[in-house]
């Protein structure tokens, strides 16, 4: 009689009863990583084997071949992995499915924090992947045989996870494993044989052995897939970030995109590279064409997917890449990680700074060299993911400079609203008078484009950049200057009109007449509650009058959007500047006290509305307009 002959019950170390309760009662809603667990155990369990029998080339006997078989039996209620890896001896399956070795299990409990999702994702990182078996069934048989002893060595493990496990003697021939897992009601639906597909693709795609399961057909009579007893590959077992770039071909990559990412449309463009040294892994990153619904969430962050040892671990790319770049899809794989590091070791990990620091180079990188090289493609990406881009000025102050020069504007330079201008363009352009960088913000690019502020610049042909988007005035506080050269808005106090080309004469206040000064100070003290001051403006040809505030307040364009996000922006006093040859300001010599009252209201009311400002009563300039054109 064989050693193995004896069947022999066993009581779980208290740590793994303590798991199993855990695995059962509080990770049921991830059940779905049974599956990528037990493949990756059958991996690894090949790779050792592959390794062991590099010395001793007996072991392999006559299966050499390695793979993974998962199959299914939809009357037994059975889903069964089976490996032809290194197996295990009769002391090692005590060990290794009864006990959780070391301090392992104590540091996975210390891990744990409540979140079912990311306490999910702990395991295995301990060694207690096995163990998620258990989620989906109420009892498990393991057969295995160790490589190199003959098959009367060949052990049964088997448990229904509440405490106990039974030890005896079993039948495989060949060395390996078979996991046999008898599933639970409730996950009938993993007895499927697509189902099972699509988690081995989303988990195991590119584990780098075979992965097996039997052909399946149409059955009339019980209307019903049924299993053939041919074998087909499920997953493509070659990692195409792994291979040399020199033999991948641009539709490879193109239908590898589609395929991993759901997409229907080609990438715009990719980057792939494999970094060697103190740290090892491969980058493969992928600019979509369009940006996904949900790219305003701030906290979707499902672009880039971790594989370790082409594993897939985890697809949150929070710790791999800034929000500002979470348009990127792609996959990083390393063999520096543990297998199913968790978030919180993310965060910690030195290895993953480095990656992180590496990857957002590359992906500016591969960015500008599409705005150099493929100027209709980065415009394509400008109008998709502008927006989201500019978020990192402000975010990432390491990469400031770069992103700079990515950014893109509508300018009064081009009179096409789809023609941009960069930074680097504008300063290329620049009047040898100007003091910086001349933009201004609005509600949109139409009422950038008709500004009253804009006049003087534009009868002196000076290039002023349009800024419509939500986003501009929080991110241009952040970017003070573009290659030494400060970026000054032309809606606030702080520049030197005078410093721009003297083809237009520009106003000076103080040769205005007394009669235009004594209107100006009659404004002055009916508007005082309203605004700090009125003056004589040098920039207005057309317009009667505009808004201006100190350089270090917010305009009036970022105040409607704070109050309109729920915020309670401070206020503060507008500057009214008016133009004293404009038949509107004339017309107020000729008025009487009252009308001159309204009169005055109605031009500092308009002068808002023009800087995309909110009225604080639009009923009373409703009324005082109606009042002024039925007296006219």
């Amino acid at each position: 009689m064989s050693q193995n002959s004896q069947s022999e019950k066993m009581s779980f170390q208290a740590e793994v009863k303590q798991l199993l309760h855990l695995m059962i009662h509080s990770l049921y809603s991830n059940k779905e990583i049974f599956l990528r667990e037990l493949v990756s155990n059958a991996s690894d369990a090949c790779d050792k084997l592959r390794f062991e029998s590099l010395d001793n080339p007996d072991l392999l006997s006559k299966d050499s071949k390695f793979s993974i078989i998962v199959s299914y039996d939809k009357d037994k209620h059975t889903i069964t992995i089976s490996d032809n890896g290194i197996g295990m001896s009769r002391e090692e399956v005590i060990n290794n499915l009864g006990t959780i070795a070391k301090s392992g299990t104590k540091d996975f409990f210390k891990s744990l924090s409540g979140d079912k999702q990311k306490d999910a994702q702990l395991i295995g990182q301990f060694g207690v992947g096995f163990y998620s078996s258990f989620i989906i069934a109420d009892k498990v048989k393991v057969t295995t045989l160790k490589a190199g002893l003959s098959k009367e060595f060949s052990v049964s493990w088997e448990s229904d996870g509440l405490g106990e496990f039974i030890v005896s003697e079993s039948n495989r021939e060949t060395h390996g494993t078979d996991i046999e897992l008898h599933i639970k009601e409730d996950s009938f639906d993993l007895l499927n044989g697509w189902r099972l597909r699509e988690i081995l693709h989303k988990y195991s795609d590119h584990i780098s052995l075979p992965i097996y399961m039997f052909k399946e057909e149409w059955d009339d009579e019980k209307k019903t897939q049924i299993q053939t007893n041919d074998l087909e590959i499920v997953n493509k077992s070659n990692a195409l970030w792994a291979r040399p770039k020199s033999d991948i071909i641009e539709s490879e990559y193109k239908e590898f995109y589609k395929v991993l990412f759901h997409d229907f449309e080609d990438p715009l463009f990719w980057t792939h590279n494999k970094i060697e040294g103190r740290s090892e892994y491969t980058q493969l990153f992928f600019i979509p064409k369009h940006a996904p619904l949900d790219i305003w969430d701030r906290d979707s962050s499902h672009g880039i997917k971790l594989y370790i040892k082409r594993v897939f671990i985890m697809d949150d790319s929070e710790q791999l890449l800034p929000r500002y770049l979470r348009f990127v899809r792609g996959i990083i794989d390393t063999s520096d990680l543990e297998l199913n590091v968790s978030r919180e070791i993310l965060q910690e990990s030195k290895d993953i700074f480095s990656i992180k620091e590496a990857s957002i180079k590359r992906i500016l990188g591969l960015l500008d060299d599409a705005a150099k090289n493929k100027a209709e493609d980065y415009n394509i990406f400008w109008n998709e993911f502008g927006q989201i881009l500019k978020e990192g000025i402000g975010e990432d102050f390491a990469n400031q400079e770069k992103i700079a020069k990515l950014l893109r504007f509508v300018s009064t330079y081009g009179e096409d609203d789809s023609q941009y201008t960069s930074l680097s363009e504008y300063v290329s352009r620049m009047d040898s008078k100007q003091e910086g960088i001349y933009y201004i913000t609005a509600d949109s690019l139409m009422a950038a484009k008709n500004s009253p502020h804009l006049e003087i610049f534009r009868k002196n042909n000076i290039e002023v950049l349009l800024l419509p988007d939500r986003i501009d005035e929080w991110m241009i506080s952040h970017l003070r200057d573009f290659n030494g050269k400060p970026l000054i808005s032309i809606a606030k106090e702080g520049f030197d009109v005078s410093k721009i080309s003297g083809e237009v004469d520009i106003k000076n206040p103080a040769e205005i007449s007394e009669s235009s000064k004594s209107i100006i100070t009659k404004i002055e003290n009916l508007l005082k509650d309203r605004v700090k001051s009125v003056k004589v403006s040098s920039r207005l040809i057309d317009s009667p009058a505009c808004i201006l505030v100190e350089k270090n307040e917010l305009s009036p364009h970022m105040v409607r959007i704070l109050k309109a996000a729920g915020q309670n922006p401070p206020d503060s006093k507008l500057i009214l500047e008016v133009n004293p040859d404009h038949d509107f300001f004339k017309k107020l010599s000729d008025l009487d006290d009252a009308d001159f009252e309204q009169w005055s209201n109605l031009l500092l009311d308009q002068a808002i509305l023009t800087s995309g400002g909110n009225l604080n009563d639009p009923v009373a300039f409703v009324r005082c307009l109606n009042s002024i054109l039925l007296k006219t």
